[in-house]
């Protein structure tokens, strides 16, 4: 689990406006963000039929400027 130690900007009537975060703790944010990311692209991609290609015949075709 991710722990955090937020500290809150108000404003004059206490009313949170902003947070600040240790560094370290808003790259580990960041980096939960992106592997989120890539795990819905992973369960997109999974949840669409498509043909399976060789590795080597993608590699090719990506380099030929076949696929982008």
């Amino acid at each position: 689990m991710l722990i955090v130690h937020p500290e809150f900007v108000v404003d004059e009537r206490q009313k949170r406006k902003a947070v600040l975060l240790p560094y370290d703790e808003w790259q580990k944010i960041v980096e939960e963000m992106e592997e989120l990311d890539d795990i819905r692209a992973y369960d997109e991609s999974k949840a669409q039929p498509s043909d399976s290609v060789l590795f080597d015949t993608a590699v090719k075709e990506i380099r030929e400027g076949k696929i982008s």
